[in-house]
């Protein structure tokens, strides 16, 4: 089993095509999608492709550089639906967005405390940034739980965000030669801390870079993390699998 933890099935890219994503799922081994919110309209498709698909689960939240037009309130009736497994994405964005630290700070921290709120995990957004969301959770250490999704920083922050209770979320970018620093970080920490994600529409690994990502390729995150610990596919499927439905509380 291969679990997709976080895609963007509710983007435009998608629209029309969600079929042929399905149908790619189950040739490359790829059984359950967590399909993730960004603003009031992406959540709403989330749940209404989890809904329409036994494979697909959803989340709901609002992404960083979303935070101006959304209400935190409309979260709230979100959370309750029954294939919402998690807040997110959010957290903060230095990369897209530097003249509103504070505002992040502060819609970030409302959604963290709505999660502890609801029970539910978090997904973590933390663009040229991870210190600044690392801040923002640690006052909540032991009360929320979570991950820092497509992992970009280094094998110091990987320890203090597992310290925190958290997962690590390896995607497509560990298929990159040059990106030295996230295999490092794949080599030395424990399978046990990490979830495997694609990030899709976006950050699609190698064979299929430049391309338009898809969630089936997590398969390629799955061969690539076996390749740097010189372990199974196998392995690394059912383990960070199991993390999956243990943080998400997946019922498969």
């Amino acid at each position: 089993m291969i679990i997709d933890t976080h895609a963007h099935l509710n983007t435009d890219e998608f629209k029309s095509k969600i079929d042929d994503s399905l149908k790619l799922l189950k040739e490359h081994h790829v059984d359950y999608v967590i399909v993730v919110g960004m603003n009031h309209e992406a959540n709403l498709r989330a749940i209404k492709l989890a809904f329409q698909h036994k494979e697909l689960y959803a989340t709901v939240g609002i992404h960083p550089c979303d935070i101006k037009n959304e209400k935190i309130e409309d979260l709230i009736p979100l959370l309750k639906e029954k294939k919402v497994v998690a807040l997110g994405e959010i957290g903060i964005d230095l990369y897209w967005k530097k003249d509103n630290l504070e505002d992040q700070k502060k819609i970030f921290i409302q959604q963290i405390e709505l999660a502890i709120q609801h029970d539910l995990p978090i997904i973590i957004h933390t663009r040229e940034s991870f210190k600044e969301a690392y801040e923002c959770v640690l006052p909540y250490k032991g009360k929320v739980r979570g991950v820092f999704h497509s992992f970009s920083s280094n094998i110091e922050d990987a320890k203090r965000a597992i310290e925190l209770g958290f997962y690590i979320g390896i995607s497509g970018v560990v298929t990159f030669k040059k990106a030295l620093e996230l295999h490092e970080i794949v080599k030395e920490i424990d399978l046990k801390h990490m979830l495997v994600e694609t990030d899709s529409p976006w950050l699609a690994p190698v064979p299929y870079r430049g391309k338009r990502n898809e969630p089936a390729y997590t398969y390629y995150v799955v061969e690539e993390i076996a390749k740097i610990k010189n372990i199974s596919s196998d392995e690394v499927a059912k383990i960070t699998s199991n993390n999956a439905k243990t943080l998400f509380r997946l019922e498969i």
